[in-house]
């Protein structure tokens, strides 16, 4: 039951919230409605791109020619309109009947727009030539990350630095390079010819179909992808690369790599074969392409890029077998290679519903690491994401699902990534794993190359698992915001009875919460699962004994900040007996923050020996904070670890702590240390 006075107390503080929040949307309802992004009409849907080009490097230009196939989406049209940015348009024909017929068109620095020769219905396609040049370098207003075409040291005066040329095209930068409908809910298979000097490698979408050696020291690669993706997807690569050729199920996976990286490429890459075979099982969906290759590339404007089937990666990403002796492992890999389910094979209609693609590669980081690393691993990197997101004040106020923005590079955030990929990984702890998993098939296989939006993840969801999710996904996709979850605790010995409180001292609506809590008592754990809805709930529970821990969010998968009342000595018994990365990870925060209790020192001791890595160098670096007593008492332990732990990065943190004591006896240490590295 909830008191009364704070029922008063919360009633006046949520109108006086209403009234500030009534005023607030008046004065910002006309940039609200100024920054609202539809989702873009489509007028000609794309059929089929054939491109055929070349480069000059010295002028950092393409010249292209291309047959874009196209039929309107449903009303009759007599015009077509393509991006086209920055582009010189030297001719554009219909090609009919196997000759160019000369149309009219208009263009400016952004567009084209071509007069057909008649009104084509949508039951009719057409095809029409361009011929054009792209200037990416010289293109008005544009931000360096949206060149879409880049030439790398083209002129090969800096001599450690590779002559290459790459694209990127998200969010909509491939129309500097092709005209398009460069728009996110348009797909069409393609054909790519590019022309190089013979030297070089090339990468492109799909299957290399031919190579055709040219009398002028060229040479002509076509490559093909015969399933239709997004324009922003289509990708091109050049360079001096060496190619490591791997397979899955007899399909290609190739690694590309600078010659002096590419001993290395099993080191770097190698995890792939293995990854696309889980994500296959666990989506019940095989990997949807021909081939998978990446390719890592110099002076990349990004992390990484997810072009079906050819992914992009920067150089941060190579490396020798030393500088890789540090990276235990890649999310990047996992990350970009569930795109290709998760933004190639199904991609979102717009930018509005990103998550669709980013969000969900996340959660593919995740799956990845509790897979291949364990549950440790995949929650450590859950938890820094959320902590991240909270850390940034600026991202509480918005949607996960944003249709309101000023720029489309403004939802790649915090929220689209870690907060959206660890609503994710709540969603299938409510669900349970099986529920979930049949849930993204049955998403995948009902919108196999289609564009969608949020909605229909909610109802894949559904429809696997007989729930209402509306409720879900109203408050953590449609809503913006993270409960603050203050947890205290009461017990009454005289009649035996535990209560614990469950205050949200968040500003605005409660949220709806299911919690696990875990009893531990007299050797036992009993759990309650609970669904908290109000500001103020609580739970009361008749128990033999007082409980020896309650542990809250016992699955510590909710997204929030947590405030917990506990005591040192609830926090040593959490330590060494609930099982989670979290449940130790913040019984050794409350010892960091309480120094001077007997039961801190219980638990760094021991989180030094902790079996993951990262509770490890928290408790090494937390002794950096105590007196030289406490670091004394510890050196056989950290003699220990910087002799035979197997992670670098805890040897490191060891023997920084040990180098502050500046003891001359343990320079041979440090130095049989660096030795085997």
């Amino acid at each position: 039951m909830q008191n009364l006075i704070l029922k008063v107390i919360l009633c006046l503080h949520i109108f006086t919230s209403a009234v500030l929040y009534t005023k607030t949307s008046a004065q910002s309802a006309k940039q609200t409605v100024k920054n609202y992004q539809e989702t873009p009409e489509k007028v000609n849907d794309l059929v089929h791109t054939k491109l055929d080009v070349k480069f000059d490097y010295g002028k950092k230009y393409l010249y292209g020619k291309e047959w874009v196939t196209v039929k309107p989406h449903f009303y009759a049209t007599d015009s077509l309109r393509l991006d086209a940015r920055g582009m010189d348009i030297h001719k554009v024909a219909l090609l009919k009947n196997g000759k160019l017929l000369p149309l009219s068109f208009a263009c400016n620095n952004s567009n084209i727009e071509i007069k057909l020769d008649k009104v084509y219905k949508n039951t009719e396609t057409y095809t029409v030539f361009i011929d054009y040049t792209a200037k990416p370098d010289e293109l008005k207003n544009g931000k360096k990350n949206e060149k879409g075409l880049y030439f790398i040291n083209p002129d090969g005066i800096n001599k450690d630095k590779p002559i290459q040329i790459w694209t990127e095209g998200e969010t909509e930068n491939s129309s500097v390079w092709f005209p398009t409908i460069d728009k996110p809910n348009q797909k069409t298979t393609q054909e790519i010819s590019i022309t190089v000097p013979s030297k070089y490698i090339t990468l492109s979408n799909g299957r290399l179909a031919t190579q055709t050696m040219n009398t002028d020291g060229t040479r002509t690669d076509t490559w093909k992808m015969e399933l239709p993706h997004p324009p922003y997807l289509f990708m091109m690569a050049v360079g001096d690369f060496k190619i490591y050729k791997d397979s899955w199920r007899g399909k290609e996976v190739s690694y590309y790599l600078e010659p002096q990286y590419a001993p290395f490429a099993k080191d770097i890459f190698g995890e792939t074969p293995d990854a696309i075979a889980f994500f296959s099982r666990t989506l019940g969906v095989d990997y949807p392409w021909n081939k998978y290759s990446q390719i890592v590339v110099r002076d990349y404007v990004s992390g990484a890029m997810e072009n079906t089937t050819a992914v992009i990666f920067g150089e941060s990403m190579q490396g020798n077998k030393k500088e890789l002796a540090d990276r235990y492992y890649s999310t990047g890999i996992a990350h970009e290679l569930f795109h290709q389910w998760f933004g190639d094979y199904v991609t979102a209609e717009s930018w509005s519903n990103l998550t669709l693609n980013e969000s969900l590669a996340v959660l593919g980081e995740l799956l990845w690491l509790e897979y291949k690393y364990g549950k440790d691993a995949a929650d450590a990197h859950n938890f820094e994401g959320i902590e991240g997101y909270l850390n940034n004040p600026d991202s509480w106020g918005k949607d996960l699902v944003r249709f309101n923005y000023a720029d489309r590079q403004e939802v790649f955030d915090g929220v689209t990534y870690q907060k959206g990929g660890a609503i994710l990984y709540m969603l299938r702890n409510n669900l349970g794993e099986a529920a979930f998993n049949k849930g993204l098939q049955r998403y995948l296989t009902e919108n196999a190359y289609k564009p969608v939006e949020v909605h229909q993840l909610r109802l894949a969801f559904e429809e696997v698992s007989g729930k209402d999710l509306n409720w879900f996904f109203n408050q953590w996709f449609f809503g913006a915001g993270h409960p603050d979850l203050h947890i205290s605790y009461k017990w009454d010995d005289s009649i035996h009875t535990e209560t614990i409180y469950l205050q949200q001292e968040q500003p605005g609506r409660p949220f709806v919460l299911p919690v696990a809590i875990d009893i531990y008592t007299g050797g036992k754990k009993e759990r309650y699962n609970i669904q908290i809805k109000e500001k103020l709930d609580s739970l009361t529970l008749k128990l033999p004994v007082k409980p020896d821990l309650i542990n809250v969010d016992a699955d510590k998968t909710l997204v929030l900040k947590k405030t917990d009342a506990k005591t040192m000595d609830e926090y040593t018994f959490q330590y060494f007996h609930a099982p989670l990365y979290l449940d130790r990870y913040e019984a050794l925060e409350a010892a960091i923050k309480n120094q001077h209790e007997k039961r801190s020192h219980d638990i760094i001791q021991s989180a030094l020996n902790d079996k993951f890595y990262s509770i490890r160098i928290k408790a090494i670096n937390a002794l950096g904070l105590f007196n030289e007593k406490e670091i004394t008492q510890s050196i056989p332990v950290l003699k220990e670890l910087v002799v035979n732990d197997k992670n670098n990065l805890v040897k490191a943190a060891a023997i920084t702590v040990l180098g502050k004591l500046k003891k001359t006896e343990n320079t041979g240490l440090f130095k049989q240390s660096l030795n085997t590295v």
